[in-house]
């Protein structure tokens, strides 16, 4: 070759390598601007509401030894040079949301939620759309954020580390909108189909798909809608969560779930009608349909493959099976595989079915009252209600 070639050969690989060069910095710029105004926005909610000391809310019932923990807390904030941190505890009357608030009032850099996934609720409820970012130091039965975030469960000053200097990850959030809920009391000695309300019986001579034995006002609800940062849901779901004896989670965790699950597996199908957006509204008969911001379930299942915590988007699932127990042990072979990635659609002779959707707010119609929860609080019982995600809404700490 000739120098001359030689030079152009040299030319044009500079000129390729200049061309990815720049864009690469292009994409870079692309990303960090469409980034800055969103930091920029957490940082200036930051600057208004928490310059402070970190605070704790804590469900006293959930904490084994609350003094050791609460000595634990306060060294932990010491060797950080954190102060002396804010300490609230929970009662029934306000199992967390008041709480919360207060400590944002004080001006909180950070409010550790301490207990089960009602308390992480609460706190969620106040923290949201603050900027001022949540700890989570979990101890309830189902504990389902924290293992959707990967958090270590059993390392107690672990946990309280990650939350006082933990990664700041914005997750979304999802509001649920019952247009009328009804609280069921369980009369003593009636029996369920006769405390439910007039044309909310039993269908088919089976059991109802579950009753609202006594269910108090959702103290978290904040105009009229109820948080949920895992899944909310009507039919089976929230059945089983109705069903579960609170002693018996105290005992063997979520695997009281499990038990009350086995009491409803015979419970009636429910008919809906669910509309995503402005489409077509689905006419579905089911026995649960699921609205999932994340999908990662107790025992390392997974219900929602397709969930992340901040994509803007609801996951949907509505949940059939048929033949009874062997419907519902075909079910649990395919959330199975779905947690070790295999996929397979249902075919016409499958005695199980999960279909899946995805939208931003959605409204659903029952043509009788239905047991609604969220997160694993049962709310009580409506007919129609919306579902709506705040996209990126709430402001996380998880371990870098």
């Amino acid at each position: 070759m000739t120098w001359e070639q030689w030079v152009s050969i040299i030319a044009l690989v500079l000129a390729l390598a200049a061309v990815i060069v720049g864009m690469l910095v292009l994409r870079w710029i692309r990303i960090r601007g469409a980034r800055v105004p969103a930091l920029a926005e957490v940082e200036r909610l930051r600057q208004e509401h928490g310059s402070g000391p970190p605070a704790f809310v804590v469900n006293p019932v959930k904490v084994t030894h609350l003094e050791r923990f609460r000595s634990i807390v306060h060294a932990t904030c010491q060797e950080l040079g954190l102060g002396e941190p804010l300490w609230f505890t929970t009662t029934v009357q306000d199992p967390g949301l008041g709480q919360a608030e207060r400590a944002l009032a004080e001006r909180a850099s950070v409010v550790v939620a301490v207990g089960g996934d009602g308390t992480v609720r609460a706190v969620a409820t106040a923290l949201a759309g603050t900027g001022v970012p949540m700890g989570l130091v979990p101890m309830g039965t189902g504990n389902l954020l924290a293992r959707n975030v990967d958090l270590p469960l059993e390392d107690t000053r672990g946990l309280i580390h990650t939350a006082l200097t933990g990664t700041e990850q914005p997750i979304d959030v999802g509001w649920i909108r019952p247009r009328e809920l009804l609280s069921v009391e369980q009369v003593e000695g009636v029996d369920a189909a006769q405390a439910r309300p007039p044309g909310t019986g039993p269908d088919e001579g089976q059991d109802a798909a579950g009753s609202v034995e006594k269910v108090p006002p959702d103290a978290l609800a904040r105009r009229n809608e109820h948080l949920f940062l895992v899944m909310g849901g009507i039919g089976f779901d929230a059945a089983m969560v109705a069903g579960a004896d609170d002693d018996l989670k105290a005992r063997v965790g979520w695997f009281a779930y499990f038990f009350a699950g086995v009491q409803h597996l015979h419970g009636r199908k429910i008919k809906v009608q669910m509309q995503l957006g402005d489409a077509p509204a689905h006419q579905l008969r089911l026995r649960t349909l699921l609205f999932a911001n994340c999908g990662r379930l107790p025992g390392g299942m997974v219900l929602f493959p397709d969930a992340e915590l901040d994509d803007g988007w609801l996951d949907i699932a509505a949940i059939d099976t048929r033949r009874s127990v062997i419907g519902w042990a075909s079910l649990f072979g395919k959330v199975v595989l779905q947690g070790l990635g295999v996929r397979r659609e249902s075919g016409t002779w499958s005695t199980s079915s999960i279909t899946f959707w995805r939208g931003r707010d959605v409204h659903v119609r029952c043509p009788e009252p239905e047991p609604i929860q969220v997160d694993g609080d049962l709310i009580g019982e409506t007919q129609a209600f919306s579902v709506r995600v705040d996209h990126r809404a709430l402001v996380l700490r998880v371990r870098g």
